[in-house]
C-alpha cells in the first residue's frame, strides 16, 4: 500500500479513481522492499539512516581538485567534481581503509531521497488506511492504553502528551500537544476524535490553554471507529523508537477516516490537501461502492455531492468539487454564510450579519480585515462592524449606509476578504480511495495437553526451552506457547480441563466462521456495510456546508458595481461621457437649457440616451458595423468635463463613427434589432445575432454606396414602428410584417422619399400602447421636435398603419429652413389625471441640454406646427433628443430651475 501522496508530478488520482483507496488487508503494514526503493536510487538500509549505529569506521571527506587525484584509475571522473571518501579503521591507519569515489550530486541526491522518504513516511503525511499521520495515531493509541475510553473522567493532557513523548514519539511536546488539541476542536475536524474539557482554542485563532490546564479522552466516535478492533490482531504492531515497546503500525478504521476528517501535510517533493466530507454521506457512498464496484463518478456523487466543512459556509458550484474528485486537483469555493436584516426601521438601513464563515478562515482576522478596508474607503457603503458571537453561534454584524445596495456590499466583501475563500485539494496519490476494506479478526488459542506434555515442559531448563518445545511439538505460535506456561496446575483438573475443551469447541466454531468469512469476499463486504451503516445510524449529523448551483462563485467586475440608472452623451466627433441622472434638474417649456459641458472645436452633440450601468451597450457605426462594451466601461464624469474618446473603449477604425446605441439588459428569442438607414432602407435582425460580439466588431448591416446607418432599435414582433422623413411624412406599421434576416444583408425599402428628403428618425410603438391607440386625448402620441426646437403632440389615433415602401401622411408641417429632427411615441406612463409622466432631453449642437415634461407640450393636428420647446438663439440646431421616464426622486423637484 502506498502512502495516501504521490510524486507530485502525477496527477492521476482522484475521487472515483481515488474514491477506491482504502484497501485494508490483514498483512498490508507498508514494507519497503528494495525493488520498490531502486527506482529512487535509495536502499532500505539508506531508510534507516536517522537510526544507525554502525560505528566501526570513521569516514574522512577529501575535496574534490580539478586536477586528478592520487589514487584514482585512469579515466575516472576526478576533475569534475567527484566527492571522495576514505573509509578509515578506528586506529586512524588510511592504510587499511578504502577509497570510496562517488559523483557529489549522487551522494546528495541518494541522501536526501532517504531523508525525504523518512519524513514521508514517519512524519509529514497520513496513511491512506486509517487517515492518521503517525503523532495522531500514537495520540490514540496512548489514550486508549491508558484508558481514557468516553465513558471513563477526563484526564490532563499532560499525562497523555507524557505518555506519547516516552513511549513512542521522541519529538517535542509542543507538536504532540497541537496535534493533541486539533482533534479536538470542532472547527478543524468535521468529527472530533477528542473530548477536551478546558480552553482548546477558538475559531478566532486563540491560543489553547496549556496543557497542565486542560483535559482530555477519547470520543465515543473514534472508539468504534479507530479502535475496536485493535485487540483482535487485526493490524500489525511495530517497536517503538527504542525497541522497548510496540505499537501498531496502523489503526483498524470501520469507514474511511481519510475522507471523513480529510488531512494535509507536505513532505518533501510530496504533498497532499484532502477536504472533510459528511459520515452518512460517505457511508451512502461506500455501500454504494460495495454494491456495484464499477460506479461511475456521477453516481458516487449524487450519495455524496462535495465536502462538508466543519465550519459550515456555501460551496460554490461543483466544477471545482467535480476536477477535484476526477483528477486529484480542484479549487472549492466556499462563501460565508450571511444574511440581510434591518437593522433601523426608522432609517429603513440594512445590515448584513455572518453567521458562518468558511473552512480555516480566522474570524478575528475577517473582522479587522474589514474594518481596514473601512478605514481605508477602500470598501465604501458600511457605517459600522462588530462582533455579535457568543456560544449560541457566530454573528458578524456589518451596518450599511443608508441608501447602500446590500448585495453590492456583499460583493465586494466576498472579492476583498476572505468571506469567499478557496479549499485547493491536491489528492495526488495511489489510484484507489474506498474499492474495499478487507478484515482479519485474531486467531484463538486451543489447549490440549496430556501428562506426557507436563513431563516435557518439566525436563526443560529455561521458559524459553519450554516454549520452544510447545512450538516445536504441537505447531503452536509464540502467543499460543505462552498462553500454555502461564496456565497454573490447579486449572488441569478434570473440572477444568472440560472447561478448555468446551472453549476450545467455542473457539474452533469462532475460527471456522471467521476463516469462512474471509473466504468469501461476499461476506466480508457484507460485514463492511454492515458495521459502516451501524456507525452511521449512531454519529451521523446533518450535513453543514450548503452547496449552491452558481458560477464557482467566481465575481466578476459587473457583480461589483451597482446597477444605477445613467445619462450617456455621445458627440460627433466621438466622444462619449456618463454622468449621474440629476446632472440635468427639470426645467419649463420654451428656456435655454443647461449645457452639457465642454467640447472639442467644431465638434457637435451626437446622441443622448438614458441606460442602466449592467446594460451592455451595442454600438453601431455608419459603416454598418457593431461593437459592444459593458455601460459602466464608460468612466463617469461631471457635467463640465470633455469626456472619454470611444476609440480607447471600441476598436473603431479610422472615419468610422457611431451613429446609434442600445443599451440591452437580457438578450431574448423574441427580441429583434430594427435598422434604418439614412437612404431609407429597413432590416430587422434577431437580437440572439448580438449576444457575442467580437473586440473588433461584425457586420449589422450592408450598405449600398453612398448610404449610412443612422438608427436602431429595439423591439419584437407584436410592437409597431413610427418612421419620419426630414420633411414630416409619418408611416406606421407592424413590426411583424418586416421580414427577419441575417446580418449580413441589406434590407428592403422602408419609405419612398421624395427629391431631397431623408430619413429623419424612427420609434418603436410598445403592443400594449398601440392597442390602446383609440384613446387619443389621453394618449398615446406621437411627438415630433423640429431643428429649431418646436414641436408638438398627434393622437396616435389620427395615423393608420400601412405597408412600407409608401409615401406616408404628413404628421407636421414646418417654418421655412426647419426640418424634422426627431419623432418619439409618448404615453408610456401617465399621473392620475390621464396625462403623461415622461420628459424629454433636447441637446443642441452646441452642447446645451434642455429637460422638460412632456405634458407641457400642447396637443396638435397633424397639419399644425407646434410650439417652441427650447430657444435655441446662438445655440444652433436641435443635435438629438431622448425619452425618459420620471423616478421617484423627481417627485419633489421644483419645476422650474435657473437658467444657465
Amino acid at each position: 500500500m502506498k502512502p495516501s501522496c504521490s510524486i507530485s508530478n502525477n496527477p492521476s488520482m482522484a475521487f472515483a479513481t481515488g474514491f477506491r483507496f482504502i484497501r485494508c488487508y490483514n498483512q498490508l503494514s507498508l514494507p519497503i522492499y528494495p525493488a520498490r526503493l531502486s527506482r529512487h536510487k535509495c536502499s532500505v538500509d539508506g531508510l534507516r539512516f536517522l537510526s544507525a549505529t554502525h560505528r566501526p569506521t570513521r569516514l574522512t571527506s577529501v575535496s574534490s581538485k580539478s586536477s586528478a587525484t592520487e589514487g584514482v584509475e585512469e579515466g575516472g571522473e576526478s576533475g569534475n567534481g567527484g566527492l571522495m571518501t576514505v573509509a578509515t579503521s578506528s586506529d586512524g591507519d588510511a592504510r587499511n581503509g578504502r577509497i570510496v569515489l562517488t559523483e557529489l550530486h549522487k551522494e546528495a541526491t541518494e541522501a536526501y531521497m532517504s531523508y525525504a522518504m523518512s519524513v514521508l513516511l514517519g512524519r509529514a503525511l497520513p496513511d491512506v488506511r486509517d487517515g492518521l499521520k503517525p503523532v495522531h495515531r500514537r495520540i490514540l493509541y496512548a489514550l486508549h492504553e491508558l484508558g481514557l475510553s468516553s465513558r471513563k473522567p477526563h484526564k490532563k493532557c499532560a499525562r497523555v502528551v507524557g505518555e506519547v513523548l516516552g513511549k513512542f514519539h521522541p519529538h517535542g511536546d509542543t507538536a504532540v500537544y497541537d496535534s493533541l488539541v486539533r482533534m479536538a476542536q470542532d472547527f478543524s475536524l468535521r468529527c472530533p476524535l477528542v473530548s477536551g474539557h478546558g480552553n482548546f482554542g477558538s475559531v478566532d485563532g486563540d491560543n489553547p490553554a496549556a496543557m497542565r490546564y486542560t483535559e482530555c479522552r477519547l470520543e465515543a466516535l473514534a472508539e468504534t471507529m479507530l479502535l475496536s478492533d485493535l485487540d483482535q490482531d487485526t493490524v500489525d504492531f511495530v517497536p517503538n523508537f527504542d525497541s522497548s515497546l510496540k505499537e501498531p503500525s496502523l489503526l483498524p478504521a470501520r469507514i474511511p477516516n481519510l475522507l471523513l476528517n480529510g488531512s494535509s501535510g507536505i513532505a518533501v517533493g510530496m504533498a497532499t490537501n484532502i477536504p472533510p466530507h459528511n459520515l452518512g454521506e460517505l457511508v451512502d457512498a461506500l455501500c454504494v461502492l460495495i454494491h456495484n464496484p464499477d460506479a461511475t463518478l456521477q453516481e458516487l456523487m449524487e450519495y455524496m455531492p462535495g465536502p462538508d466543512f466543519p465550519t459550515g459556509g456555501i460551496i460554490m458550484g461543483n466544477l471545482g468539487i467535480l476536477e477535484a474528485y476526477r483528477t486529484g486537483r480542484g479549487r472549492v469555493i466556499v462563501r460565508g454564510k450571511t444574511e440581510i436584516e434591518l437593522s433601523d426601521s426608522r432609517t429603513k438601513s440594512a445590515a448584513i450579519v455572518v453567521k458562518e464563515i468558511p473552512y480555516q478562515t480566522n474570524k478575528a482576522s475577517l473582522v479587522m480585515k474589514i474594518a481596514d478596508l473601512i478605514q481605508n474607503k477602500t470598501l465604501e457603503g458600511i457605517s459600522d462592524i462588530r462582533d455579535e458571537s457568543d456560544r449560541s453561534g457566530m454573528r458578524i454584524v456589518i451596518e450599511l449606509k443608508r441608501g447602500s445596495d446590500p448585495s453590492i456590499v456583499l460583493n465586494n466583501l466576498y472579492r476583498m476578504t476572505a468571506l469567499q475563500s478557496g479549499f485547493s485539494c491536491n489528492m495526488v496519490g495511489p489510484s484507489w480511495i474506498l474499492d474495499a476494506w478487507w478484515l482479519k479478526d485474531g486467531q484463538s488459542l486451543s489447549l490440549h495437553m496430556h501428562e506426557t506434555d507436563i513431563i516435557l515442559l518439566r525436563k526443560a531448563t529455561s521458559n524459553s526451552m519450554a516454549a520452544a518445545d510447545l512450538r516445536r511439538k504441537f505447531n503452536l505460535s509464540e502467543k499460543q506457547a505462552e498462553a500454555i506456561l502461564d496456565i497454573n496446575l490447579r486449572r488441569l483438573t478434570l473440572l477444568e480441563r472440560s472447561k478448555f475443551i468446551n472453549e476450545g469447541k467455542t473457539l474452533m466454531e469462532q475460527i471456522s466462521n471467521l476463516e469462512e468469512l474471509l473466504s468469501s469476499r461476499r461476506q466480508i463486504l457484507q460485514l463492511i456495510e454492515q458495521e459502516a451503516t451501524e456507525i452511521k445510524n449512531k454519529f451521523s449529523t446533518p450535513r453543514r456546508s450548503t452547496l449552491e448551483d452558481a458560477n464557482d462563485g467566481m465575481l466578476d467586475e459587473i457583480d461589483v458595481i451597482p446597477n444605477e440608472e445613467m445619462l450617456l452623451a455621445i458627440s460627433e466627433k466621438g466622444y462619449v461621457k456618463r454622468m449621474k441622472p440629476d446632472t440635468f434638474n427639470l426645467q419649463n417649456r420654451g428656456t435655454i437649457g443647461k449645457s452639457v459641458g465642454k467640447l472639442r472645436v467644431n465638434d457637435t452633440m451626437s446622441d443622448f440616451l438614458v441606460c442602466r450601468a449592467h446594460d451592455l451597450l451595442l454600438y453601431f457605426s455608419d459603416k454598418g458595423i457593431v461593437y459592444s462594451a459593458r455601460a459602466y466601461k464608460i468612466p463617469e464624469c461631471s457635467r463640465a468635463a470633455a469626456g472619454t474618446p470611444l476609440i480607447q473603449i471600441l476598436s473603431l477604425s479610422d472615419g468610422e463613427r457611431i451613429t446609434s446605441i442600445v443599451p440591452v439588459s437580457e438578450f431574448a428569442e423574441d427580441q429583434y434589432l430594427l435598422m434604418l438607414t439614412a437612404n431609407g432602407y429597413i432590416k430587422k435582425a434577431s437580437l440572439m445575432y448580438f449576444s457575442s460580439i467580437r473586440p473588433s466588431g461584425i457586420i449589422a448591416l450592408q450598405l449600398v454606396p453612398g448610404d449610412e446607418l443612422k438608427w436602431v432599435r429595439h423591439c419584437t414582433n407584436k410592437d409597431a414602428v413610427a418612421m419620419a422623413s426630414q420633411n414630416g411624412m409619418v408611416i406606421l406599421s407592424s413590426c411583424e410584417t418586416i421580414r427577419a434576416l441575417g446580418r449580413n444583408t441589406r434590407g428592403g425599402v422602408a419609405m419612398r422619399l421624395r427629391e431631397g428628403d431623408r430619413m429623419a428618425c424612427v420609434d418603436i410603438i410598445p403592443a400594449a400602447t398601440h392597442d390602446e391607440s383609440v384613446k387619443g386625448a389621453h394618449g398615446p402620441w406621437l411627438l415630433f421636435v423640429s431643428e429649431n426646437g418646436v414641436g408638438k403632440r398627434v393622437p396616435l389615433s389620427e395615423f393608420r398603419e400601412s405597408r412600407l415602401n409608401r409615401v406616408g401622411l404628413i404628421g407636421c408641417k414646418f417654418y421655412s429652413e426647419d426640418r424634422l429632427a426627431a419623432v418619439f411615441v409618448v404615453g408610456f406612463t401617465s399621473a392620475e389625471d390621464g396625462e403623461s409622466d415622461e420628459q424629454i432631453v433636447l441637446v443642441s449642437q452646441s452642447g446645451t441640454v434642455n429637460r422638460i415634461k412632456v405634458r407641457d407640450i400642447p396637443i396638435m393636428k397633424r397639419f399644425a406646427r407646434g410650439v417652441i420647446l427650447m430657444r435655441l438663439e446662438h445655440a444652433g440646431k436641435i443635435q438629438s433628443a431622448s425619452l425618459i421616464s420620471a423616478s421617484e426622486t423627481e417627485v419633489d423637484e421644483v419645476e422650474a430651475a435657473t437658467v444657465v
